[in-house]
């Protein structure tokens, strides 16, 4: 900033001297310097941030609260100290899945061969389930269940057979998310020549595409749906390696927009990232991050599911129990091009559920500022 070794701050206001603090507004994310000189924001995502209106200001703070982004990076992912026992169901729980706004939570037990439900008074958080007494037995198609996946209106359910031979096999709800009124509907798809040990189904929200996770190739295979939704109209199309990562992938997710697939492998009890370039396309993959805390937890998982792009789960064969988790990445801030930094670069991106203070000065009427961080995490 232009004369910023002669300009003396000696205030957080304004020319003249004023000890007087106004609490400015911010419109979206146009900080409005004419409104005030302290400034309260918490942030709703990434953001960018604007100044206008300088005017005579000399200086003005502002205090901004962080909050997690969702779909973020499994770099800062934290336990979150949840759990819920699903032992008195079934001692083998091989698939967790999520009803689409948090309130139902779904687990695929192989030794009784059937799907319970459960529900969440709080949703998205698992120690807050209780058993809905509620199931559906699927021991007519397979005893050899290792996956399952649901249409986002909760109307269809898929499960996948990793046996003697290896089928997806598709379901009907009379009543939404109520597996108890779900009935086979007579259509199932022979996936052994993609892999001869499917482990996990999902499907492209509009329900065109359908991908299976493969245990022997330790890949993902696309199929492309004729009829959304319908399995029987499925016709392969391509595969995506993930063996760069996951040698016993085990269970997988897609995030809500198709950018970024999760896998939770057997071998390293982690769960690891793939980033999509073309969403929903496989052929794109590429390596990602990776979270490998289960190992700390004893766990061998199994099931794996993504909640609402901020959380994720996954149920261990072990202790018979569904573990969540949070992203925790927290939104970052692009400021303008006029702000130079006294650090020599930005202020660090705002902790997650942390409010930091932070300073700007000018001395040329806002044609360019000098940032400072003048506390973190306020307390």
């Amino acid at each position: 900033m232009a004369n910023d070794k002669d300009f003396i701050v000696k205030n957080t206001v304004e020319v003249g001297g004023s000890l007087k603090t106004t609490v400015g507004t911010i419109t979206a994310n146009d900080i409005d310097l004419s409104t005030g000189n302290y400034f309260i924001d918490t942030l709703t995502g990434d953001t960018t941030y604007t100044f206008s209106n300088p005017g005579a200001v000399q200086s003005f703070q502002l205090e901004v609260t962080g909050v997690v982004v969702p779909g973020a990076s499994l770099a800062t992912a934290v336990y979150d100290a949840k759990t819920f026992s699903v032992l008195a169901q079934d001692t083998s729980p091989d698939g967790l899945f999520f009803k689409a706004d948090g309130t139902a939570m779904y687990v695929l037990g192989d030794t009784n061969s059937t799907v319970f439900q459960y529900t969440l008074s709080t949703a998205w958080d698992v120690s807050t389930a209780s058993y809905a007494s509620k199931s559906f037995v699927y021991s007519a198609q397979t005893t050899q269940g290792s996956g399952m996946a649901f249409k986002p209106d909760g109307t269809k359910m898929y499960i996948v057979r990793n046996g003697a031979s290896e089928f997806i096999y598709q379901y009907t709800l009379s009543t939404a998310w109520d597996v108890s009124t779900a009935s086979y509907d007579s259509k199932s798809l022979d996936v052994a020549a993609q892999d001869s040990a499917p482990q996990g189904v999902a499907f492209k929200t509009d329900g065109t595409k359908m991908y299976l996770l493969g245990n022997t190739g330790n890949d993902v295979t696309e199929y492309d749906l004729s009829t959304a939704w319908d399995i029987s109209t499925a016709s392969f199309l391509q595969v995506g390696s993930v063996g760069s990562l996951s040698t016993t992938p085990m269970d997988f997710a897609f995030s809500s927009d198709g950018t970024v697939l999760f896998v939770a492998d057997g071998s390293n009890d982690g769960i690891h990232s793939f980033t999509l370039s073309t969403a929903w396309d496989v052929s794109t993959l590429t390596e990602g991050d990776s979270f490998s805390t289960f190992v700390a937890l004893n766990n061998a998982v199994m099931g794996f599911a993504i909640g609402n792009d901020s959380k994720f789960y996954h149920v261990s064969r072990v202790e018979d129990t569904v573990y969540q988790y949070s992203f925790n990445t927290p939104a970052r801030i692009t400021w303008p091009a006029s702000v130079e930094w006294a650090a020599g670069t930005a202020a660090p991106d705002v902790g997650v559920g942390e409010t930091d203070l932070l300073s700007f000065v000018t001395s040329d009427s806002g044609a360019s500022y000098l940032g400072f961080l003048v506390q973190d995490n306020l307390s």
